[in-house]
C-alpha cells in the first residue's frame, strides 16, 4: 500500500513537470515516464479483502474479564467450584478451557459476547489429580471439578486463605481472656469506621477511670 502511495505522488508530480515542459524532447521523456508510471499503478494488486475485512471487524473477544466471584462445595473426591457466566452453554466447548496442575488451576473462556473470562486459582489447600480433573459447563454456569489426591474435608481453598483465618484466629484466641479482647478491640478499631472508633474510644476511657477506681479492669 505505501509503494502504490510513492507511485501515485511521482505520477502527480510527471503531470505537473508535463504542464511547464517546453522543450520536445523533454516533453517525450516525461510522457514515457507518465505511461510507464500508469501501468504500474494499474497492475499493483487491489487490497486482500481479508485485509479490509479484518480492519473493519472489531476486535471480538480482545477485552478480557478477570472473575472474582464464585461459589464452592466439595464431596469426599471433588472440590467444586461454580462460575457464572451468561450464555457460557451456547459457546464451542474448545472456548472452555481448563489447566490443572498440581496445586492450581487456571480457567479460560474465550469470545463470549465479546469479551474474554479468566480466573486462576493458586496455591491450593492441598494437592489434586491432574488427570481426574475436569470442567463441566451448563446453563450460565461453568464447573470446574478438582478430583482430591486424598478423600478429606478441605476447610477452604487455598493455602492463603488458611493462614489468613489462622492469623485472625491468634489475634484474639490467647490463653489470657483479657488479652484476647484487647486484640479484638485493636483490629475492629483499626477496621472500623469513624463511628466505630468514637465508641471504642470512649468504652477505654471509661475502662481507664473504672481501673482507677479499683474497679474491674477492662469493664467494656
Amino acid at each position: 500500500l505505501l509503494f502504490l502511495t510513492q507511485l501515485q505522488k511521482d505520477l502527480e508530480e510527471v503531470k505537473e513537470l508535463l504542464t511547464k515542459a517546453t522543450r520536445k524532447r523533454l516533453r517525450d521523456v516525461l510522457m514515457t515516464e507518465k505511461h510507464k508510471l500508469e501501468l504500474e499503478i494499474k497492475n499493483q494488486p487491489p487490497p486482500k479483502q481479508k485485509d479490509v475485512a479484518e480492519e473493519e471487524k472489531p476486535s471480538l473477544g480482545g477485552y478480557t474479564v478477570k472473575i472474582n466471584n464464585y461459589g464452592w462445595d466439595q464431596s469426599d473426591k471433588f472440590i467444586k467450584i461454580y462460575i457464572s457466566l451468561n450464555g457460557v452453554q451456547k459457546l464451542p466447548a474448545e472456548n472452555v478451557q481448563v489447566n490443572f496442575t498440581e496445586r492450581s488451576f487456571d480457567l479460560l473462556v474465550k469470545n463470549l459476547n465479546g469479551k474474554n473470562y479468566t480466573m486462576t486459582f493458586n496455591n491450593l489447600l492441598k494437592p489434586i489429580s491432574v488427570e481426574g480433573s475436569s470442567r463441566k459447563v451448563k446453563t450460565d454456569t461453568v464447573l470446574v471439578m478438582c478430583r482430591k489426591k486424598r478423600e478429606e474435608k478441605w476447610e477452604c481453598l487455598t493455602q492463603v486463605e488458611k493462614e489468613s483465618k489462622e492469623k485472625e484466629k491468634a489475634a484474639y484466641d490467647t490463653s489470657d481472656p483479657s488479652e484476647g479482647l484487647m486484640n479484638l478491640l485493636k483490629k475492629m478499631y483499626a477496621e472500623g469506621d469513624d463511628e466505630m472508633k468514637r465508641t471504642i474510644n470512649k468504652a477505654w476511657v471509661e475502662s481507664r477511670e473504672k481501673q482507677s477506681k479499683g474497679d474491674t479492669p477492662m469493664d467494656i
